[in-house]
């Protein structure tokens, strides 16, 4: 008799486990269709997979393109002829602390981590024999002037790519051009391009127009009293 009823229980007790499971997995699939339903709706209704613009937009956003507008650098030449150039190498001197690090510029300096710069103004490329480059700076085959020496400092991987220069570069042109002229006085001695600022669009043009026309008087008075005397 206890056997009977403990086999009873158990029975009834696995059936009641079953039928909770069945409640719950029943609940939990009619959740997930609910949702699903609801979700159809509000795409339907709101469009929301839609790229279709809608008839009446709430706010317009205005987009601004960009035209790279902006005053345009200045010339290697006009950022040398900006200051006195007794004033310009006492800028470079100081810009060029940055570079001491890796570089000497004295004569007869020792190269560290980047080459000896004495003299470099004016020279080939990885012209010190006593420094090792590398084969990116020797086998671009240039020379030192005044533009290159300013595409150099302004971003050295950009303009020889696979040279093993680290520094990042200088953003402004007047302190690539002081550091520029720092290193022409220091063993070089380049000859500093000569800066003649452009002649505006139609700036002098009255003036041309004004003597033109005095010129033409002069003629017509000219003939009117060569015609009288005949």
């Amino acid at each position: 008799m206890t056997q009977e009823n403990s086999s009873d229980m158990t029975q009834e007790t696995e059936n009641g486990g079953s039928d909770l499971f069945n409640t719950a997995a029943g609940w939990v699939l009619f959740a997930a269709g609910l949702g699903l339903g609801l979700s159809i709706l509000a795409d339907k209704y709101f469009h929301g997979y839609s790229a279709e613009m809608p008839e009446n937009p709430g706010y317009a956003i205005e987009v601004v393109e960009e035209d790279g507008g902006g005053p345009a650098e200045m010339t290697m030449a006009e950022a040398l002829n900006m200051m006195d150039q007794s004033e310009l190498v006492a800028k470079g001197e100081k810009v060029f602390a940055k570079c001491q690090s890796c570089h000497t510029v004295d004569a007869g300096g020792a190269n560290g981590v980047g080459p000896n710069l004495h003299g470099v103004m004016g020279k080939a490329f990885g012209a010190n024999a006593g420094f090792n480059y590398s084969s990116a700076l020797t086998g671009a085959g240039g020379t030192w002037g005044w533009d290159e020496m300013n595409d150099w400092l302004k971003n050295p991987k950009g303009y020889i790519n696979g040279t093993s220069m680290s520094f990042a570069g200088l953003g402004k042109i007047e302190d690539r051009a002081a550091v520029s002229m720092y290193l022409n006085a220091n063993g070089s001695g380049l000859a500093v391009p000569e800066f003649v600022a452009a002649v505006a669009e139609g700036e002098g043009e009255g003036e041309e127009g004004e003597v033109a026309e005095a010129e033409a008087d002069q003629n017509a008075a000219a003939e009117t009293e060569e015609a009288v005397a005949e």
